[in-house]
């Protein structure tokens, strides 16, 4: 039966049962649209990305002798619309059926089923063989449960799949979670290791992309661009943060300074959701280095690694699609505030958030707490509306797919689930940045200043945000604390602080 098969920009799994035998019926196609370039406004660096990765794709299989249609986003056929082109394809080439493999994203999943709904031939769906659990697992395994423990599910991971236990079943180590023992400071003197990356000629899909008038956000060097887009660059990544950077790993993975951008991080998160390479071979090759170096990596490190890929990502996935499409609208606080230009630009005088930016805005790429606790605690604190928040990180970064970003800052971040993910928010005042960080020196703002006109937003911002909302938070066992302490504090003081907030963020765009 001559059948089409659709490969999507984040399938690209060359390990997939698809790929086992070879078949002339079969035709694989894969298409670079504005469809998906326009749904938010990308980062250059991740559009080159996912196309060029496309691309290499297209030519491995091409290579290995696979059927493939290959529209670049100029190419005289393409109608930029995913189902124009695969029904165009479908009529024109007298295709039989129709196969896809299950989508990571909500709309694209709605998207293929309404299309196949309308289809004159049968159609087949086949899951992506990526991840460790199904769609439904997640759901199933919190059955009746209001809140979500991602410790409960990691621990359920580990044991289902045998990861970091010993003999007896319990945890290698005697702890089931090492995250107290990695929250260092990066030492004043300290050179992290310089991070791989390559050096590829792009410029011509950059020109493909400015010619086809994509707007886009960040820069790019267009003939020194330095992601991995191909499985083996995948690999070789992965074997780099093995050998020259888990060691460090642990100890510094919170840590934030200006003046280095990628520390101790895997930066595997592009290849993994593009599908490159597979999450099993990235904690079989993170253990095999723990086994063979010992004496050099601590525990804490391969755990903390460990439960980014088993627990983190696999529980954020099993969210989404539990949650959606009703998650991407909720909004617990009812934030409105829109969000401030320099998120754009990094053109702020606050030097946490001009690093933060700049860097994202520079290299597609921040890693989790710069994300979770420098622009996403601003945004939290400042009312920012959840909506802009999503967009501004699902197009800003490299790795951001909806699966992934949208319960990360929707959730983790913002707090707008209402506590679906988190246990409480996720809010800090300059301490955290001073105590996390290089960016309190030598900014405009004294972190240690509460009022006044060089008081650190981030102080009042705080107390400001636990005021407003104390009938929603109050109750919270995580945050009586910090009621405790803002009810000894006197009235002109509380006064004085929600002052400082609400002149901060009635001018958010000068900050």
């Amino acid at each position: 039966m001559k059948t089409l098969r659709l490969i999507l920009g984040d399938q690209l799994n060359i390990q997939h049962s698809w790929f086992k035998e070879k078949d002339e019926a079969i035709t694989y196609c894969l298409f670079e649209m504005k469809q998906e370039t326009g749904y938010v406004t990308h980062h250059i660096q991740k559009i080159v990305a996912f196309f060029d990765a496309m691309r290499n794709f297209s030519k491995k299989l091409q290579n290995e002798r696979y059927n493939v249609i290959y529209y670049t986003l100029d190419h005289q056929d393409n109608q930029q619309d995913l189902t124009k082109n695969l029904r165009s394809l479908i009529d024109d080439q007298h295709f039989e059926k129709f196969e896809y493999q299950l989508p990571d994203e909500y709309r694209l999943d709605q998207q293929l089923k309404d299309f196949c709904e309308q289809l004159d031939i049968p159609s087949e769906t086949y899951d992506t063989e990526h991840f460790y659990t199904s769609r439904s697992e997640f759901k199933a395994f919190f059955e009746g449960n209001k809140q979500y423990l991602m410790e409960r599910f990691y621990r359920h991971m580990r044991q289902k799949h045998k990861i970091l236990l010993d003999d007896k079943g319990e945890p290698e180590g005697g702890e089931w979670n090492y995250d107290k023992e990695n929250r260092k400071k990066i030492p004043k003197n300290h050179v992290p290791v310089h991070p791989k990356t390559w050096s590829k000629d792009v410029a011509a899909i950059v020109k493909m992309i400015q010619d086809q008038k994509v707007e886009t956000i960040g820069t790019i060097n267009e003939n020194d661009f330095i992601w991995p887009t191909t499985r083996k660059e995948g690999l070789e990544l992965l074997h780099f943060f093995t050998k020259e950077c888990l060691a460090n790993f642990g100890d510094f993975q919170d840590a934030m300074t200006p003046e280095f951008w990628s520390l101790y991080h895997s930066r595997l998160s592009f290849v993994l959701n593009a599908k490159l390479i597979h999450p099993r071979e990235v904690i079989e090759n993170t253990l095999a280095t723990w086994w063979e170096n010992s004496d050099k990596v601590k525990i804490a490190a391969v755990e903390g690694f460990v439960r980014q890929i088993l627990g983190w990502r696999e529980y954020m996935r099993g969210v989404y699609w539990a949650h959606m499409p009703d998650y991407a609208t909720l909004n617990f606080f009812n934030h409105k505030i829109p969000l401030p230009d320099w998120f754009w630009t990094g053109k702020t005088k606050m030097k946490c958030l001009q690093h933060a930016i700049g860097q994202s805005l520079h290299y597609a790429y921040a890693h989790h707490i710069q994300r979770l606790m420098v622009t996403g605690n601003f945004a939290l604190l400042a009312g920012i509306d959840p909506d802009e928040v999503d967009k501004w990180y699902l197009g800003i970064y490299i790795d951001a797919i909806e699966w992934v970003e949208i319960t990360n800052t929707r959730g983790m971040s913002q707090f707008a689930d209402g506590g679906i993910v988190g246990s409480k928010p996720y809010v800090a005042s300059a301490n955290y940045m001073h105590k996390m960080s290089h960016y309190c020196s030598n900014c405009h703002y004294n972190y240690k200043e509460k009022t006044g006109d060089k008081a650190c937003p981030f102080n009042s911002m705080y107390w400001n945000f636990m005021d407003k909302n104390r009938n929603q938070l109050e109750h919270n066992p995580r945050i009586g604390m910090v009621y405790r302490t803002w009810d000894k504090m006197d009235g002109k003081t509380k006064a004085d602080y929600i002052e400082q907030a609400e002149k901060y963020i009635s001018d958010l765009n000068n900050l």
